[in-house]
């Protein structure tokens, strides 16, 4: 159950302190991790041990000891010499592997009850008394991330991620998926969105240069009870997914700042293909030109504003005049007029979303 990495970085420690070298095999004799300088192999002596009713024994020039969980064997610790000192220093060490199985069993069981919760697979009661028994505390705020470290691909190792983020004593990570890692986050009662925000950034920083490129952090709302955490989670996965349609350039995407696109993505297909005809009498926006595109968003960008858009274009106001009066010509919508120029937004957002479903295996 514990990973060889962990096991490794104990000996490693210990071996610095006692200067005792030691190693970690299975019950089959596999070597697990180490400090001896060769690999030795101790497979007929771990077998002889197992079937001994000992727990500890001396064989050659080495100290035997096995490392149980709850009275099954788990583990055989190897400590090399046959002083007292050694033999002490082996207890010691089959003990802390010991307490390090204890904590990893009980994470394991806090990980498979933050899934469950995650995917609301719990009943009421069920959430209520297994934390109870995990010591989870059923009323703080709490708020679901999710993180995507790359676009593509797969994530990181869970121990990875949850080194690089320095988890809190509240906090709870875990992964449903190959591509993300999620990150129930307890959070203080005055944080607001800013804090939310900065805690998103924090996970982006704690991650190596090459992976944060093209990471991505999503996030729901705040939750003030455990069972509404798969609450927070839907809106996180939502955010992940409206934003990979139509907030493409950012890297953290808050449930709460979706508008308009939250109410598209939740569009039947045969509305949008509709509310597309009607618009734009049976023309396509796809015969828009790039300039004209262009021009289409950063007027909505400046808020409506001709003078700041042609001076950001680069272009003469009458010239950006012109390209509205065409535009009006082909779709019949003045962006000058706030009525008009929403529905033109909507339209291509409308269009957008329904390009990104075209694409999707489960169109």
């Amino acid at each position: 159950m514990i990973s060889n990495q962990i096991l490794q970085s104990t000996l490693d420690g210990l071996k610095q302190i006692t200067r005792v070298d030691m190693c970690v095999v299975d019950t089959e004799g596999v070597m697990l991790a180490s400090t001896f300088d060769g690999q030795a192999d101790f497979r007929d002596a771990v077998v002889s041990f197992e079937n001994s009713p000992a727990e500890s024994q001396v064989i050659s020039n080495y100290q035997f000891f096995k490392v149980l969980d709850e009275g099954h064997l788990e583990y055989v610790l190897i400590a090399s010499g046959n002083s007292d000192d050694v033999y002490t220093t082996g207890k010691l060490t089959a003990f802390q592997l010991q307490c390090l199985l204890v904590a990893y069993k009980e994470r394991f069981d806090k990980d498979n009850f933050i899934k469950n919760l995650l995917l609301d697979n719990l009943l009421l009661v069920d959430i209520y008394n297994r934390a109870k028994k995990l010591h989870i505390d059923t009323e703080s705020r709490r708020v679901v991330y999710i993180l995507e470290p790359d676009g593509d691909g797969e994530t990181a190792g869970l121990e990875e991620i949850r080194g690089l983020l320095g988890a809190r004593s509240g906090d709870f990570i875990t992964e449903i998926d190959e591509k993300s890692i999620i990150i129930v986050k307890e959070i203080l009662l005055s944080d607001g969105p800013k804090e939310l925000n900065e805690y998103a950034l924090e996970m982006l920083d704690a991650l190596p240069q090459e992976r944060r490129t093209s990471a991505v952090v999503a996030y729901g709302t705040v939750v003030g009870e455990l069972k509404d955490v798969s609450r927070s989670y839907k809106e996180a996965r939502m955010a992940l997914n409206v934003g990979r349609i139509f907030f493409e350039e950012k890297h953290v995407i808050a449930y709460s700042r979706l508008g308009i696109g939250r109410l598209i993505y939740q569009l039947p297909i045969p509305l949008c293909k509709m509310f597309i005809r009607e618009v734009f009498d049976g023309k396509s926006p796809d015969e828009f030109d790039e300039e004209t595109l262009t021009t289409i968003n950063k007027f909505f960008e400046n808020s409506l504003n001709v003078s700041e858009t042609s001076r950001q274009l680069y272009i003469h106001r009458n010239t950006l005049v012109y390209r509205l009066d065409k535009l009006q010509k082909q779709t019949g919508l003045d962006l000058r007029i706030f009525d008009d120029a929403i529905t033109l937004k909507i339209a291509l957002m409308v269009v957008k979303y329904m390009k990104h479903m075209e694409k999707s295996p489960d169109y």
